[in-house]
């Protein structure tokens, strides 16, 4: 009978040739049926140019075999710390699963062609609501960013939303990834593997 990815995983004697990429969708096809609400959420890390510690929940939005998109306001604390400081950490828990998977890696920006497509597939809301908000800075009252809302809506009227410049994303391409899977007394299984050219290097860890 032929094993999951997942049970290969936490065989110690089964794991040479494992492609973390596959493990994850294993786990991400899992938490799609069985997470209530956004089983694409994830928290994202990042520093400032402090070195402090800065996190924030985002949205996957795309992935392939280089890494993981997310898509947001380049003028925000995260996109300025990001252009600004080329590596970030992505942790994805999914409590109904209590499962939890964290990426670590360098990002790149995506193409103007990546972003325009993703832009393009957003409802129109999503679309002028990234517009009119000047993320992350200072903001009067609530009916200031509706008034930016409703200005936009009327400029464009029936027209396309055009991406703005600012508004673009983020692939982090993973050099390390961790599997964790809850067990009973906190004996937890915890496998991480460390990219090592273009193989994968795998190793249990003590929960």
């Amino acid at each position: 009978m032929l094993q999951t990815l997942t049970e290969r995983l936490f065989d110690d004697g089964d794991r040479a040739d494992l492609d973390p990429f596959a493990v994850f969708e294993e786990w991400y096809a899992l938490a799609q049926e069985a997470e209530p609400n956004d089983p694409h959420a994830m928290a994202l890390a990042t520093v400032d140019d402090e070195g402090m510690p800065d996190a924030r929940m985002v949205l996957l939005n795309a992935r392939d075999a280089s890494g993981f998109c997310f898509f947001t306001n380049f003028e925000s604390d995260k996109g300025r710390q990001l252009l600004a400081h080329r590596k970030a950490a992505l942790l994805m828990h999914w409590k109904s699963l209590r499962r939890q998977v964290r990426i670590r890696g360098n990002v790149e920006v995506v193409t103007p062609q990546e972003a325009d497509a993703y832009f393009a597939s957003r409802a129109r809301g999503s679309q002028i609501a990234s517009s009119a908000s000047a993320q992350s800075r200072p903001l009067a009252s609530r009916a200031e960013l509706s008034a930016r809302v409703d200005a936009l809506t009327a400029e464009v009227g029936e027209g396309p939303v055009t991406r703005p410049a600012h508004w673009s994303g983020f692939r982090v391409v993973p050099q390390v990834f961790e599997f964790w899977k809850d067990g009973q007394y906190r004996l937890h299984d915890r496998v991480r593997f460390v990219r090592e050219g273009a193989h994968w290097v795998s190793t249990r860890l003590y929960p």
